[in-house]
């Protein structure tokens, strides 16, 4: 149960820490290229330790991810002033083609977890560079909408008086703007929400559904715009999903991976429900979409691949 975690910044050093907090793991590696930064948080992190479970936090360089079971990227460049999405996709890029490689070079076996955003893209762009280094795809999982399902089940939760847990309901697609709430799919415990809400005697509108929805979708920019990032949440999305590889509990997660087609968009990289095990992705689940929400993920397919796209279509040939 050793995790690697390639960036310490606020999104890697909440993962790690959230890790630590629910024992997903013994052993914790953080790589940072500001070593000092890396030091600082594990040392940090480490002091958390007497308080919670046994976990041997520590910075390391890369030949410390030797035998790392998983391996979570959360190092990216920020968009500065100025700079186009696609220059920021080609900078990114740069950074993941010198961390997988080297990651590959002492942990050939290791499971890559994407944190970095845009994630849909970023995750496709580096299941591409791992496939050329004999990683299939099913080894490179992206964090895609796992937290905005957390969102939606908590908000739906709070709504009915319901504990989230029992609530029972998925979006699916981009991280991001185009994401899709699977209002058809919804259920309490079992029993479908129109059901519960007519049982119960819950109040719940067609407007009650916009406000969930936009607040689910705008959650972010709320955040940001009060705290300046989003770490908390994110973080324990990702040791919920570390977690589950490491006891090979098979949860259904909504991580975003490569799909040959979605909606008759080819090769393209979303979240949809997906079986996660011990060795990483066992695929997807059928879901029973309305007409609806079928229009609705492949619209945000196509947004998706007019990214990757962009980015392919400009990447200069190695």
């Amino acid at each position: 149960m050793k995790v690697g975690v390639i960036g310490a910044g606020l999104v890697g050093a909440t993962a790690a820490y959230a890790m630590v907090m629910r024992k997903a793991a013994n052993e914790i590696v953080l790589v940072d290229a500001n070593e000092k930064r890396a030091i600082a948080e594990a040392a940090d992190i480490q002091h958390a330790v007497p308080f919670t479970y046994a976990t041997d936090v520590y910075a390391g360089g890369y030949e410390d991810l030797k035998d790392a079971k998983i391996v979570i990227i959360a190092a990216g460049a920020s968009q500065k002033p100025g700079e186009t999405r696609l220059m920021l996709f080609e900078k990114n890029a740069a950074i993941l083609n010198q961390i997988i490689p080297r990651t590959l070079e002492v942990a050939p076996d290791t499971i890559f977890l994407i944190a970095t955003n845009p994630v849909d893209v970023i995750t496709h762009i580096s299941a591409k560079i791992a496939l050329q280094h004999g990683v299939p795809h099913s080894r490179v999982i992206g964090t895609g909408t796992t937290l905005d399902t957390a969102r939606f089940r908590s908000l739906l939760g709070i709504h009915l008086g319901v504990d989230s847990q029992h609530v029972h309901s998925y979006v699916i697609g981009e991280h991001g703007d185009s994401e899709v709430l699977t209002w058809s799919n919804v259920d309490i415990g079992g029993v479908p929400l129109e059901d519960f809400i007519e049982y119960r005697k819950v109040d719940f509108t067609e407007k009650t559904k916009q406000e969930i929805d936009s607040s689910v979708r705008n959650a972010a920019y709320k955040i940001i715009e009060g705290k300046g990032s989003t770490y908390y949440g994110i973080g324990a999305a990702i040791a919920r999903i570390v977690d589950v590889i490491n006891r090979d509990n098979r949860a259904l997660l909504t991580v975003c991976t490569v799909h040959d087609d979605v909606e008759g968009v080819k090769d393209v990289t979303l979240a949809l429900p997906h079986l996660i095990s011990g060795s990483g992705n066992l695929g997807t689940i059928p879901l029973r979409l309305n007409a609806k929400e079928k229009s609705l993920l492949r619209k945000s397919a196509e947004i998706i691949r007019e990214k990757i796209d962009e980015y392919e279509g400009n990447k200069q040939p190695e």
